[in-house]
């Protein structure tokens, strides 16, 4: 008996698998994809083309001033990466800049 695997199946489990993390640590109460999510940090549906896998391993795990490192395993960042890489492939962020007021509007910069 064999196993097959297909390389694509792969990779959209590894999407799945990649939306699930971005649920899991609550990444859309602060952040964007398409514009859908938080507005206390920016849109990420291209955060991918800003400097790769890196970049995202880097943010995550080391977090911001504004933003908290996460202790994501391995296989969440990868997943988070491939799902990362699909969205900025699949569509482009709303290039305006908001910001979120003390008063609780959100305004454009």
């Amino acid at each position: 008996m064999f196993l097959l695997l297909n390389p694509t199946d792969a990779k959209s489990n590894s999407f799945e698998n990649g939306k699930m993390v971005w649920q899991k640590y609550n990444c859309q109460s602060c952040h964007q994809i398409y514009g859908l999510g938080g507005y206390l940090g920016p849109d990420l549906t291209n955060v991918y083309q800003k400097g790769g896998e890196a970049y995202i391993r880097g943010m995550v795990q080391s977090g911001t001033d504004v933003m908290p490192a996460f202790k994501m395993s391995n296989s969440e960042l990868d997943a988070l990466e491939i799902y990362f890489k699909n969205m900025n492939q699949s569509g482009v962020s709303d290039p305006r800049e908001f910001v979120v007021e003390y008063d609780g509007f959100i305004r454009l910069k």
